[in-house]
């Protein structure tokens, strides 16, 4: 078995995989905050991590994946100030708290599997993890850790030899970056909070009693508590979008190692921005972030489009999201369903020479785009229709595009002449209004067509239509 390498954060290098357990790695993924919907940005971080899962049970490691839902205490700054981010969608919409993190959450996981991202071992949301975080706190301030101000129960980092480890800023650099937000009582700008009180003068929708008084966790808490339970022996891999680094994962490790005594988890790999017009990395504090529905599927795209478009640019890279991008990747994943479903159905051998150079790929810190050229490689080779099969069959658990219902993609497409007659004026319609470049009418009549149980696409051929 070739070894697999992962870039860690820790030692800023790739490192070769040695689980602390031979039978079963421990995974730890960063969850959502539930709030509103993930944009695209956060679905890339999710489909590395899954890339990053599949190659690991490629690997024949047994994988227990945790990942949290933060459904309270992530406050809009994300530095112990400003508005809490449930309360503000509640009011937003018009509904309780408690019934935005159920609506959030379930078009969280809606919006992942239809991307073919596996779910987790176990969702644990923050609110069902309140004790242990209590417990953590506690822990912390007999270690002499805390302290107390007006607002909450704060953090000291000061007392942390190696506060930057993860980062590898100067500390100057840290406290610049802390100093967005000012906080008059806090002891120094890097400290956070680990437990924030009510306000006195009205009542929260979500809040706890404790013994310092009646409040909420704060942000980084509930990572720590979470892990610590359901991943106490395994504490393998933590991942997050590359924007954790220098705060919410720095300040896990703080508050974590402080508490026991022990490292918290050995290797930290992180997925960077899907950026926009200029470079400008996708967020959900700007207007108008694009969703899997608003960027996809609204445009007739199918959501493993992006899956595919995501796999051609290495996690630790931007990727440029345009729309340009997609329909190329739509064209390359209808080329490769095409040509796997024209191999027909019978499965020969999977081909040892090519897994080979699959495996050292996928395992040189999750090189899909590499994998992608032996699985092309594959397809031009002279190998038997069946063990061509049987080979990108063997390398799409890890791609997860769903090639074993490649004929179902293809033969999805409905000649016009089978179309409602109602569908077929439409069609007509949209096609003029593209030839007059009056792409406000051509998007107008798809959600039309769309809402009618087709989806249009757009592809080297002309328009298409599939049934839903």
């Amino acid at each position: 078995m070739l070894a697999l390498s992962l870039y860690n954060a820790l030692s800023r290098k790739k490192e070769i995989f040695v689980p602390i357990n031979k039978k079963q790695v421990g995974l730890y993924t960063c969850g959502p905050t539930v709030y509103n919907f993930a944009h695209i940005g956060n679905l890339r971080t999710y489909l590395f991590e899954d890339f990053l899962r599949r190659v690991l049970e490629y690997n024949n490691y047994k994988v227990k994946h945790i990942m949290n839902i933060t459904d309270v205490g992530h406050l809009t700054g994300d530095m112990d100030m400003g508005e809490d981010k449930m309360e503000k969608g509640a009011q937003r919409e018009g509904k309780s708290a408690w019934e935005i993190a159920e609506l959030y959450t379930e078009a969280f996981k809606q919006d992942t599997r239809r991307l073919n991202i596996l779910d987790p071992s176990s969702y644990h949301k923050v609110t069902d993890n309140i004790p242990e975080q209590i417990a953590l706190i506690s822990k912390l301030e007999k270690k002499g850790y805390t302290y107390k101000t007006k607002d909450g129960i704060y953090f000291d980092t000061s007392k942390v030899k190696n506060y930057n480890k993860l980062s590898h800023l100067p500390l100057e650099t840290l406290r610049e970056g802390a100093r967005v937000e000012k906080n008059p009582e806090k002891r120094n700008p890097t400290d956070f909070a680990l437990w924030k009180f009510s306000p006195l003068d009205s009542k929260r929708q979500m809040e706890w009693d404790s013994p310092w008084g009646v409040g909420f966790p704060g942000w980084h808490i509930e990572c720590s508590a979470i892990s610590l339970k359901y991943l106490s022996k395994n504490l393998d891999i933590h991942c997050g979008g590359a924007d954790h680094i220098n705060i919410h994962h720095t300040n896990e490790i703080a508050q974590s190692e402080s508490a026991t005594g022990k490292k918290f988890f050995n290797y930290w790999l992180h997925g960077a921005f899907l950026n926009i017009s200029g470079g400008k990395k996708m967020a959900k504090s700007e207007d108008g972030f694009l969703t899997l529905n608003s960027a996809l599927i609204k445009k007739g795209l199918n959501p493993l489009v992006y899956r595919f478009a995501a796999s051609q640019v290495n996690y630790r890279k931007p990727m440029e999201y345009g729309e340009n991008n997609l329909r190329q990747a739509e064209q390359g994943l209808n080329k490769l369903w095409e040509q796997v479903a024209a191999l027909g159905s019978k499965k020969g051998n999977i081909n040892s020479e090519f897994q080979v150079k699959f495996l050292t790929a996928v395992n040189d810190d999750l090189n899909i785009p590499k994998a992608l050229a032996v699985l092309a490689a594959v397809l031009k080779s002279n190998l038997i229709a069946a063990d061509k099969l049987a080979t990108a069959l063997d390398f799409d658990k890890v791609f997860g595009f769903d090639l074993k219902n490649a004929a179902s993609y293809i033969n999805s497409v409905v000649k016009s002449s089978d179309l409602p007659a109602s569908i077929q004026k439409l069609s007509q319609e949209r096609l003029i209004a593209r030839k007059n470049k009056d792409w406000a009418e051509s998007d107008n009549l798809r959600n039309k067509i769309q809402a009618a149980g087709y989806l249009v696409e757009d592809t080297a051929n002309g328009q298409e239509l599939k049934k839903i």
